[in-house]
């Protein structure tokens, strides 16, 4: 069974002012989006879902979704913030959407195989898919019991992964020796700095960091044994932060819980693929050069949709 490709794509990327799911940085007017699935199918995946809002989904289907036809199969699931069991129901106010666990958990009803998870607006390169397809050919086989579920992500230096222009958030991985995630700390104001890098989440005590350090860039591996745990922990976590309106429920938390309750292992993929993404406008001209740089190496065709590519 080929494993599928779960997008999410239902942030408007309010840093970066607009869909920047869709912002042409290709030298065909290609998405970043684009190179995500066309590394994934090349790697062997074969679906792609799109975690999108309805109220994007028609200029989605249009002007993304339509592009893969004739590569692969799509299909889509909706992140809506309404969509919490009982007995929640969404607070007054309440606005932000629940997070990256929240956004996986909304594909429960149609991935039924392993499947990789991405940001729509990251670029992750292709040994990077080429690994986590062969990792999550194996995976069902490797289910254990009592269930310890065999899930991997995709370790990129954090050095390697900083915008000029702002802060980032990223979560910081500790590995074992036999290349095993121990732990995830999220730190959500990284900035580079001349030695490395710096957390400043609380200006008063900035935690140093080296840039050497392995990052989650949200490209994760899973078996459907996850949307399970989804649901088991999804009340107790809005129980305790329901009420508190900036809260999000992250994926790598939930990862987290699931290796220090040794209910799963999470194998960290090394890989020397370039990432870069579009934190902020002014990264693009920065994202556009890069994957022009790959085109002229050869690592792409200089249109991704032109027959034959």
């Amino acid at each position: 069974m080929k494993p599928t490709l779960v997008v999410l794509a239902a942030g408007m990327g309010s840093r970066y002012g607009g869909l920047k799911q869709i912002d042409p940085v290709g030298p065909s007017g290609e998405a970043i989006l684009d190179y995500s699935v066309f590394d994934a199918h090349r790697a062997g995946f074969g679906k792609v879902v799109f975690i999108i809002r309805h109220d994007i989904e028609q200029v989605f289907r249009e002007q993304v979704g339509s592009k893969y036809k004739g590569l692969l199969p799509v299909d889509y699931a909706f992140q809506d913030i309404a969509d919490l069991p009982p007995p929640y129901a969404v607070p007054p106010g309440r606005a932000k959407p629940w997070g990256t666990a929240h956004a996986i958990r909304a594909a429960r009803d149609i991935v039924r195989e392993p499947f990789a998870a991405i940001n729509a607006d990251d670029f992750y390169g292709r040994d990077a898919f080429a690994k986590l397809a062969a990792f999550l050919g194996n995976a069902d086989a490797q289910e254990r019991v009592p269930p310890v579920h065999p899930f991997a992500m995709v370790g990129y230096r954090l050095d390697q992964t900083l915008s000029d222009f702002g802060s980032v958030a990223r979560g910081i991985c500790k590995v074992s020796p036999e290349g095993r995630l121990e732990k995830v700390t999220e730190m959500t104001k990284i900035v580079r700095t001349p030695s490395g890098a710096e957390n400043r989440e609380d200006p008063a005590a900035p935690v140093a960091l080296t840039g050497g350090e392995r990052v989650s860039m949200n490209l994760w591996g899973f078996t459907p044994a996850l949307f399970g745990e989804l649901e088991a922990r999804f009340p107790a976590w809005l129980e305790a932060n329901i009420a508190r309106e900036k809260s999000e429920w992250y994926i790598p938390f939930v990862v987290d819980e699931l290796v220090h309750e040794g209910k799963a292992t999470v194998d960290v993929l090394p890989t020397d693929s370039a990432w870069f993404g579009a934190t902020y406008r002014e990264d693009k001209p920065l994202v556009a050069a890069a994957i022009r740089r790959l085109v002229d190496a050869g690592e792409y065709p200089s249109n991704l949709f032109a027959a034959g590519a």
